[in-house]
C-alpha cells in the first residue's frame, strides 16, 4: 500500500465521522475494510482503479465466504469511498458508480411479548445503584424504542420530562422526539434523584451532562448496557438472543400490533425510509397466523 493510499484512507474515516457522522462502529468498520481494499491493491494507484478492477476484488473476496450482509457492507464501503475520492476531486470519475450490492434476505426481527419483557425488567436486581440504574435504562429502551447508542449520548438537556419527552440524534445526527410512558419516566426520575448521586458522587445535573453514568462518573457506553442486559438473561430461562435492539423491534412490534399507524411508529423510530419499518408488519401479521392456528378448529 503507497502512502497516498494511507493518507486518503485517513482522509475518508475523518469524513464519514465528522461530517457523515457514523457511528463508531461503522466507521471501524469502513476503514477496515477499505484497508483490507488498499492492501490487496498493493503499489496500484486508487487514481487507476477501474470498475473492472473493483469487479475482481468482489471476485476476490468471494473465497471468505462472508455473509450477505458482511458483503454488502463491504460493497457500500466501497462506494462511500469513491464517492469521497470523487467529491474531493481525487480521481475524474468513479469507478464503483455500477457496483451494486447482494440481495438481502429478509429476517423477521426477534422481539418479546410483553409477558416476556416484563419477566427481564422484574429479573433486574436493583439492589445497587447500578442495578436501579440497568432497570431504568430497559425500561427506558422499551418504552420509547430508542438505539442503545441514542440512550448512551444522552444528556440533561435533551430530556423535557414534565411533557414525557426526550429529545434524541439518530444516525445522521437526525433530531427526533421520543415519547416516554409515566412508568418509564417515573423509574428514569428516581434513577437521577437517588441512584446516579450513590453510583458517582456529583451534586451537579449541567445540561451537558450524561445521563447514565458508570461508577467513574463518565459516559455509559452501549457495551456496558449491552452487558448489563447479558447478565439479566443468565440468570432467566428464556430461549432468546436479548439484545438492546430487541427491546427496539419489541417497542414498534406492540404499537402496531395495537393499531398504530406505520408513518408514526417510522417517526418514532427515526426510519428515514418506511420500508425499514415494514418489516414490523410482517412480524405482527406472523403472529396472527400463529394465533390463528392455535385456535381456530380447522386452522390445521
Amino acid at each position: 500500500m503507497n502512502e497516498n493510499s494511507k493518507k486518503y484512507l485517513q482522509e475518508f474515516k475523518l469524513y464519514i465521522e465528522v461530517e457523515k457522522n457514523f457511528s463508531k462502529h461503522t466507521v471501524t468498520a469502513y476503514g477496515s475494510d477499505i484497508l483490507s481494499f488498499l492492501i490487496w491493491l498493493d503499489e496500484r494507484k486508487i487514481e487507476d482503479v477501474t470498475y473492472d478492477l473493483i469487479k475482481e476484488y468482489l471476485v476476490y473476496i468471494r473465497q471468505f465466504n462472508y455473509t450477505k450482509t458482511t458483503t454488502a457492507r463491504k460493497i457500500a464501503s466501497l462506494r462511500t469511498f469513491y464517492r469521497f475520492l470523487y467529491r474531493e476531486k481525487i480521481i475524474e470519475t468513479n469507478p464503483a458508480l455500477g457496483v451494486h450490492s447482494p440481495k438481502k434476505g429478509k429476517t423477521l426481527p426477534e422481539f418479546l411479548t410483553e409477558k416476556e419483557i416484563e419477566q427481564v425488567l422484574n429479573n433486574t436486581k436493583m439492589e445497587s445503584p447500578a442495578g436501579y440504574r440497568n432497570r431504568a435504562i430497559l425500561e427506558l429502551l422499551y418504552a420509547t424504542g430508542m438505539r442503545v447508542s441514542e440512550l448512551s449520548n444522552l444528556n440533561f438537556e435533551n430530556l423535557n420530562l414534565a411533557e414525557n419527552e426526550i429529545k434524541v440524534f439518530g444516525k445522521g445526527a437526525k433530531e427526533r422526539i421520543v415519547l416516554v410512558s409515566n412508568r418509564a419516566k417515573n423509574y428514569l426520575e428516581s434513577y437521577i434523584k437517588t441512584a446516579r448521586y450513590l453510583i458517582f458522587k456529583s451534586e451537579t445535573n449541567k445540561p451537558k451532562d450524561p445521563v447514565f453514568i458508570n461508577k467513574t462518573g463518565f459516559r455509559l457506553q452501549p457495551q456496558s448496557i449491552r452487558l448489563a442486559i447479558k447478565n439479566v438473561m443468565d440468570t432467566i430461562e428464556l430461549p432468546k438472543h436479548v439484545t438492546p435492539h430487541v427491546f427496539r423491534h419489541s417497542f414498534a412490534t406492540k404499537l402496531l400490533e395495537n393499531g398504530a399507524d406505520l408513518r408514526v411508529v417510522q417517526e418514532l423510530l427515526g426510519h428515514s425510509s418506511i420500508s425499514n419499518t415494514q418489516i414490523y408488519t410482517h412480524v405482527s401479521a406472523e403472529r396472527l397466523k400463529q394465533s390463528y392456528n392455535l385456535a381456530h378448529p380447522r386452522a390445521n
